[in-house]
């Protein structure tokens, strides 16, 4: 059904939309930057990524009823406020899981000087990542421990660990939590000085969840001190004004890309796209890219090394970092690692 009268913003980056919902509303391709209170005033819904901060101040002016964030993260929307006004936020839970997770494993590859099987795996945040990453390093032998109380409490059980106990026998640490600030789980700053303290291994480090979990001052000491040994960094604290000094010292530093495969991206729009045409009763429109949500039950180095190379990105941040947001938009998707059994 043909709705002129629907205005929609589709932030520009947001890849494989372009020209499918011009026929039933009227279509902007805005950057991030350009999205303000005055262009989101006539418009009815917004899909975009984690640049574009919508909150009051974005909003209270306008007549959207519809979110879509073509991420997995919602930090970037005031949730709190958009259900105070029946804006509806969709997201795309574990759109690039697979991709987050083929980046972690072969950033483990590239750092490790011993087999894997010589490697004790700490994981914060078991969640679409974080299982994924699981279920791989087991395959690999490594010992795996893994830390994530909200699901702890929800399933009980046995083989959960403390963050306490990551930080104490981890040779490696991997955090893959959201970004929150309140109650008993927040985990703003959950790497601090204080878990700095109690690491005993020195431990590689690798952020590619939200830059805030790791406290970025803490862990330039960690690594001075030799608290740590390595750190792997994609999400930054302040990005695109990234630290200069943690970059400078990270072993793998890269600009907010783990998750950047195609078959993610591919994912991910079309599960914005769906919840909006689902929303304004509009028909379902198919990207024409049927991509599987099925994961590898194991992987192999020889093809994760292949399919991933952190250390070609790096050497490209390093070089120029104040270009991180120009190499996050340009960036070219890689293809997620495919294995043996498929579960």
């Amino acid at each position: 059904m043909e709705n002129r009268s629907l205005n929609i913003i589709i932030e520009k980056h947001v890849p494989f939309l372009a020209g499918l919902l011009e026929p039933y509303a009227n279509v902007r391709y805005l950057d991030s930057a350009e999205i303000d209170v005055e262009k989101m005033r006539p418009t009815d819904a917004l899909i975009t990524r984690t640049r574009t901060r919508c909150d009051r101040s974005m909003l209270e002016l306008s007549r959207c009823s519809f979110i879509g964030t073509a991420t997995i993260g919602t930090d970037h929307i005031d949730t709190a406020y958009c259900a105070e006004r029946h804006i509806a936020v969709v997201n795309a839970p574990g759109c690039n899981a697979p991709a987050v997770a083929q980046y972690v494993m072969s950033s483990i590859v590239h750092m490790a000087n011993r087999p894997l099987s010589q490697y004790t795996l700490g994981i914060v945040g078991v969640g679409h990542v974080g299982s994924i990453v699981e279920k791989w390093a087991k395959a690999f032998d490594m010992r795996v421990l893994v830390c994530d109380p909200p699901r702890e409490r929800a399933e009980g059980g046995d083989g959960w660990s403390s963050l306490d106990q990551i930080a104490a026998e981890s040779d490696i640490i991997t955090f893959h939590t959201p970004l929150t600030k309140d109650g008993d789980d927040a985990t703003w700053h959950m790497a601090d000085a204080s878990f700095f303290d109690k690491l005993r291994r020195a431990p590689i480090i690798i952020n590619s969840a939200r830059g805030p979990v790791v406290d970025t001052e803490a862990l330039i000491e960690a690594l001075d001190s030799g608290k740590v040994s390595k750190a792997v960094i994609d999400c930054w604290e302040g990005e695109p004004a990234i630290s200069t000094e943690l970059l400078r010292r990270a072993a793998i530093a890269t600009p907010h890309i783990a998750g950047y495969s195609h078959e993610g991206k591919v994912r991910a729009s079309q599960m914005v796209l769906d919840a909006l045409t689902n929303f304004f009763t509009l028909p379902r429109i198919s990207l024409g890219m049927n991509v599987s949500m099925r994961v590898p039950s194991s992987v192999r180095v020889v093809d994760l090394v292949q399919t991933c190379n952190p250390m070609t990105d790096t050497a490209a941040l390093k070089a120029n970092p104040e270009n991180f947001e120009q190499m996050r938009d340009s960036y070219k998707y890689r293809t997620e690692v495919k294995g043996g059994k498929i579960d």
